[in-house]
């Protein structure tokens, strides 16, 4: 099979972006890794797909795969490049684009730029449709991982998130403690795993481990998980700019019931050909 595709990042966070309206497309779990695979492939944290919606209302569906092969339910940053891409393809002409994934649907706003917003829905702060074992829902849980007990935020962003507040994110733990919480057994769905710290009320930094990737330059729906979360606990205001190691997002986020708006920007790298 022979695969069009473009390489595009949202801060850093890369992904492997093809169209399944215009050309066939088949994809196994072993193509994606092998796609993925950054000394033998394209390489990418993710591969996002374009397909035709299955719901008349909306424009496009979208999905997306991990660099391990797995299908997951929402990506903040490959949302916001599957904007531009079915621009920049000329699949769309529209400014406002109504998208169809797993986890619902998402409203995607082309500003100028190559600022795009993204209406991520409201967060699910219920424990059970995180999903997230305990007993009654809070604005953070203890959690055990290897004798040591850490107090974490869970919320879904169309997928699961565990949220820690941490006093310096440069030395955080993120590759051990974020796979340890990664597959805890609490989070029967396996969680992502942000590491958050708070400079002041508008302005934060964070880490993420994506679970099926590892550490990433940037995670949107991360982003928006952890504004979430230490708006909650009452750290934050109702906009925060949100730092990550592959730049800058702008988080708007209400309060519950209410949808989380994230801005950011996106580029693309080059296109290409691959044969599997």
């Amino acid at each position: 099979m022979r695969l069009k595709f473009t390489k595009m990042h949202g801060l850093g966070n890369d992904f492997v972006m093809v169209d399944g309206i215009t050309q066939r497309v088949k994809l196994s779990p072993e193509k994606v890794r092998q796609i993925a695979d950054r000394h033998t492939g394209i390489g990418c944290d993710q591969l996002l797909l374009v397909e035709a919606p299955r719901n008349p209302d909306v424009d496009f569906r979208y999905r997306i795969y991990n660099a391990d092969g797995s299908e997951v339910e929402n990506c903040g940053n490959g949302a916001r490049c599957f904007a531009r891409f079915v621009r920049d393809r000329r699949l769309t002409s529209k400014e406002h684009i109504l998208v169809e994934t797993a986890a619902g649907i998402l409203e995607l706003k082309v500003q100028e730029k190559d600022q795009v917003s993204v209406d991520m829905g409201a967060p699910v702060l219920e424990p059970s449709d995180v999903p997230f074992q305990a007993d009654i829902q809070a604005e953070s849980y203890p959690l055990e991982v290897d004798g040591e007990t850490y107090n974490v935020g869970a919320v879904s962003m169309g997928n699961p998130h565990a949220v820690l507040l941490v006093d310096d994110v440069t030395k955080a733990p993120v590759d051990s403690l974020g796979a340890a919480i990664e597959s805890h057994p609490r989070f029967p769905a396996r969680v992502n795993v942000g590491f958050l710290q708070i400079e002041e009320r508008g302005k934060a930094r964070l880490r993420v481990f994506e679970r099926g990737v590892g550490e990433t330059r940037a995670c949107g729906t991360g982003a928006c998980a952890a504004m979430v979360s230490a708006r909650l606990r009452g750290l934050v205001d109702d906009e925060v700019q949100i730092t990550l190691p592959g730049g800058t997002l702008t988080i708007h986020w209400p309060g519950p019931g209410e949808p989380v708006t994230m801005t950011g920007p996106t580029a693309s790298v080059y296109h290409g050909q691959i044969i599997l």
